[in-house]
C-alpha cells in the first residue's frame, strides 16, 4: 500500500513502514515516457467553474511564460501606415505596415466593407504554413477569398503575415535558439506578440467595434487563433479552422516554445476561449478527423461549467487539411450569427471574387524596409538588453517593489521551472527498508508518477532530534557513505541531534537513467532535467517540514547541486535555512547557463538574481561564488529590505567545519 504523509510529532520521526505495492510504478515516470507532438493527449476533468477558472489562469500565464511575454513587454506606438487603397465592388484594400516592437514590423492587408456605414465588427485574419502565406489562394485554401467575403458583409478584416513569410523578412521563421531560449525569445513568442499588437491595432482603427473582434486561421493560423484567445479577452468570436486534435499538438517552430506544453495540450489551451462563442472546423483527411468524436466533446464541458453549450459548435467536412470554400462557409455563418445578428441562411454563401495580382497586395513591392527597421541579429540582441533591463529597472528598494518583482519574475520562474512546493497530503512514500538508524525509500507526489530515491538517516535512539538536514549533491547519496555507513561529516551531525535527509534527485546516483527516445521539441512538452532536479528538492523539503514539525529546517547544497538548491529556495514557502555552493558559476554569462544550468526562461526570470532574492523568510549563505555572481546586487536588496543579516555570500569554498559550523549555529 501506499499511505499519504501526515505532520508526525518529534516522537514519531521514523518515516513509516509502506509495504510494497505489486501494482506501483517501479519507476519515475518522468524517465519513463517522453511527451511529445504526436502522442495521444486526454483532456483532465474539471468538475466546476472554480476549479477551471483556478486552472485558466494558471494556464494563461504559462502561455505568456512560455512565449516570453511575461512580464508583458512595454507597448511601443504603432505608428501605422495604410496605405495603395484598391477599390472594388463592396470592399476595399490597402497596405499596412506597423511597429509591433521598436524597429520590427508587421505587416498584412486591410479589407473594408465599401458602400456600409460602421462601426464595423473586425476580424484577425492568421495565415498557416501554405506556401504563399497571407496571399495564399488556391481550392484548399483561399485567405483572400475569405477577407473579400467578410468584407462583403460588414467586416473589418486584417490578414496579416506570419514571422518570415511576405513582408514580414526581418526574422527568420524558425528562429529557435538556445541562447535565445534562455531569455524566452523565439518564433512562437514573436508570433503572438504580432498577434496582439494587431488586435491593439484593429482597436485603433475609428470605425472598428471594439466589443466585436474575432479571429480565425487555418493549420498554423489556427494555432495563433487559439493561442491569441487563450491570452487576450478581446477576442470575442473564434474559429480555430483544421487544428485542435487530441493527436498532433504542432510540428513547426511557430508552434511550439519551451515549456508551452508541460502537462497540458491544445485541447485545453483551446478551451481557454470559453465561455465566448467557437467554432470548431475540422477535416476527415487530417488530425482533426475525430473533433466530433474526441475533441468537441471535451471543450464542450468546459463551457458546460458557464451554462454556455450553444457558444461552441463543431463541424467536419469531407476533405484534406484545409480552410476551403465548405469550411469557410461554416464560419461565416458562425461569425454572422455572433457579430452582425445574420441568420445562418443570410451569411453562409460565399460569392464569387477576383483576387488581387500578389504585387498589388505585398507590402513592400518596389519598396524599402522603413528607416531604423531591425536585422534579426539586432531585434534578439534588442529584445535580450530590454529583458534583462527589466531586472534592472525593477531591483527592489522596498518592501512594495519587491512584491512587485516576485509578482513578475517569480512567476516567470515558477513557470520555467515548472515546479511547485507540495502539500503534505500529496506526498507519498513507498517501498521503505528501514533499520533503527536508517530508512531507504521513494517520496512521490500523489498523480505525478516522479519516484525519487531517499536515505534518511537518524541520530542515535533516545537523543532528541534538535534538527533536519538536507544534503545534495550531483552524485546523491553515495557521497556521504562509506560501505553503507554514515561517512564522518554526516556521523558528526548525526552526533549533535539531526536527522538527515539525502536524495538522488533526478538523473543522478540511483535514478539515474539514459533516454532513449529523441523527439523534436523536447522541452516543449517535458522539464529540462534540472527543473526536475528543483522539484525534487522542494519535495523533500514539503516532506520534512511534514515529518519533523516545528523544529529547524537546513539544506546544503554541493557543487552544481548549490545552484538547484537556490532555485528551490526561491519557491519554497518555507523559513529552512540555505547553505548553496555557487560553484565558481558565472551568473552573468549565456555561456555559462548553456553549460551549468540551460533552463529556458532562467535568464528571462532574473536568473540568480531573482533566485536569491524571492525568499524572504529563509536564511541565505552562499560560498564559492565567482566574480561573475551578483554577490553585491543581492546583498544590497538585503539590506534595503531590511533583511542585510539574513544573507552572507563568500567567495571561497567553505570547509566541512564551516559547514558543521553553520549547521550547529543558530545564525549566520
Amino acid at each position: 500500500m501506499k499511505q499519504r504523509l501526515l505532520c508526525l510529532s518529534l516522537l514519531a520521526l521514523t518515516p513509516l513502514l509502506l509495504a510494497q505495492d505489486p501494482q506501483r510504478q517501479s519507476e519515475d515516470r518522468r524517465a519513463a515516457v517522453t511527451r511529445h507532438p504526436e502522442m495521444t493527449y486526454t483532456m483532465p476533468v474539471y468538475n466546476g467553474k472554480e476549479e477551471w477558472l483556478a486552472r485558466k489562469e494558471s494556464l494563461q500565464k504559462q502561455i505568456l511564460v512560455a512565449a516570453g511575454l511575461w512580464p508583458m513587454p512595454e507597448k511601443c506606438p504603432l505608428n501605422a501606415h495604410i496605405f495603395d487603397r484598391i477599390e472594388r465592388s463592396g470592399y476595399v484594400i490597402e497596405k499596412v505596415y506597423f511597429e509591433s516592437y521598436p524597429g520590427f514590423y508587421v505587416t498584412g492587408n486591410l479589407y473594408r466593407p465599401s458602400g456600409k456605414s460602421g462601426p464595423f465588427p473586425a476580424v484577425l485574419s492568421p495565415h498557416g504554413h501554405w506556401a504563399y502565406g497571407r496571399l495564399e489562394n488556391s481550392e484548399r485554401c483561399s485567405v483572400p477569398a475569405r477577407c473579400i467575403n467578410m468584407a462583403r458583409l460588414g467586416y473589418i478584416v486584417f490578414a496579416y503575415d506570419m514571422v518570415g513569410y511576405n513582408d514580414s523578412c526581418q526574422v527568420d521563421h524558425r528562429l529557435r535558439g538556445d541562447r535565445e531560449a534562455l531569455w524566452g525569445l523565439g518564433a512562437l513568442g514573436l508570433h503572438l506578440w504580432n498577434s496582439i499588437r494587431s488586435v491593439d491595432f484593429l482597436e485603433s482603427l475609428s470605425e472598428v467595434d471594439k466589443s466585436r473582434l474575432a479571429c480565425t486561421g487555418a493549420s498554423g493560423g489556427g494555432t495563433q487563433t487559439f493561442l491569441l484567445t487563450a491570452v487576450d479577452d478581446r477576442i470575442s468570436v473564434s474559429a480555430p479552422v483544421n487544428m485542435i486534435s487530441a493527436d498532433r499538438q504542432g510540428a513547426d517552430v511557430c508552434e511550439n516554445a519551451p515549456t508551452l506544453r508541460i502537462d497540458t495540450n491544445n485541447m485545453e489551451i483551446g478551451a481557454l476561449m470559453a465561455p465566448r462563442p467557437m467554432i470548431l472546423v475540422s477535416a476527415t483527411g487530417d488530425w482533426t478527423k475525430n473533433t466530433l468524436e474526441v475533441e468537441y466533446p471535451a471543450i464542450r464541458h468546459i463551457y458546460s461549467l458557464f451554462r454556455a453549450e450553444d457558444r461552441i459548435t463543431a463541424v467536419r467536412v469531407t476533405a484534406e487539411h484545409n480552410y476551403n470554400k465548405e469550411s469557410r462557409e461554416h464560419v461565416y455563418r458562425w461569425f454572422g450569427r455572433w457579430l452582425l445578428n445574420l441568420a445562418d441562411t443570410a451569411a453562409g454563401a460565399e460569392r464569387g471574387y477576383s483576387p488581387e495580382q500578389p504585387s498589388r497586395l505585398l507590402v513592400f513591392h518596389s519598396r524599402p524596409l522603413p528607416e531604423g527597421a531591425k536585422t534579426e541579429q539586432q531585434i534578439i540582441e534588442d529584445f535580450i538588453s530590454k529583458a534583462d533591463a527589466a531586472v534592472e529597472n525593477m531591483k527592489p528598494t522596498d518592501v512594495k517593489s519587491w512584491e512587485h518583482f516576485r509578482n513578475a519574475f517569480g512567476t516567470v520562474l515558477r513557470y520555467c521551472l515548472m515546479a511547485e512546493y507540495p502539500s503534505a497530503a500529496d506526498m507519498e512514500a513507498s517501498d521503505v527498508i528501514a533499520n533503527r538508524r536508517v530508512s531507504r525509500f521513494f517520496l512521490s507526489r500523489s498523480g505525478k508518477g516522479d519516484r525519487v530515491p531517499v536515505t534518511y538517516w537518524l541520530p542515535a535512539e533516545g537523543m532528541p532530534i534538535r534538527q533536519a538536514v538536507l544534503l545534495v549533491h550531483p552524485q546523491g547519496a553515495a557521497s556521504f557513505e562509506r560501505g553503507g555507513t554514515p561517512d564522518p561529516f554526516v556521523q558528526e551531525i548525526l552526533k549533535r541531534g539531526c536527522s538527515v535527509l539525502i536524495p538522488d534527485v533526478f538523473n543522478t546516483g540511483r535514478a539515474t537513467f539514459e533516454r532513449k527516445e529523441k523527439y523534436n521539441f523536447f522541452t516543449t512538452y517535458n522539464r529540462v532535467d534540472d527543473a526536475n532536479r528543483v522539484q525534487d528538492i522542494l519535495t523533500c523539503l514539503a516532506y520534512l517540514r511534514a515529518q519533523s514539525g516545528g523544529i529547524p529546517i537546513k539544506v546544503v547544497g554541493y557543487v552544481k547541486g548549490g545552484l538547484w538548491c537556490l532555485l528551490a529556495r526561491a519557491l519554497a514557502p518555507t523559513d529552512a535555512s540555505f547553505a548553496v555552493d555557487a560553484s565558481k558559476f558565472d551568473a552573468r554569462s549565456d555561456d555559462a547557463y548553456l553549460k551549468e544550468l540551460n533552463i529556458p526562461g532562467i535568464r528571462r526570470a532574473g536568473d540568480c538574481r531573482a533566485a536569491a532574492i524571492l525568499n524572504l523568510r529563509s536564511r541565505l549563505w552562499i560560498h564559492n561564488a565567482s566574480s561573475g555572481f551578483p554577490s553585491e546586487w543581492v546583498t544590497t536588496v538585503f539590506r534595503n529590505l531590511g533583511r542585510a543579516g539574513t544573507v552572507r555570500i563568500d567567495r571561497e569554498l567553505a570547509s566541512e567545519n564551516a559547514l558543521i559550523s553553520w549547521l550547529l549555529a543558530t545564525e549566520l
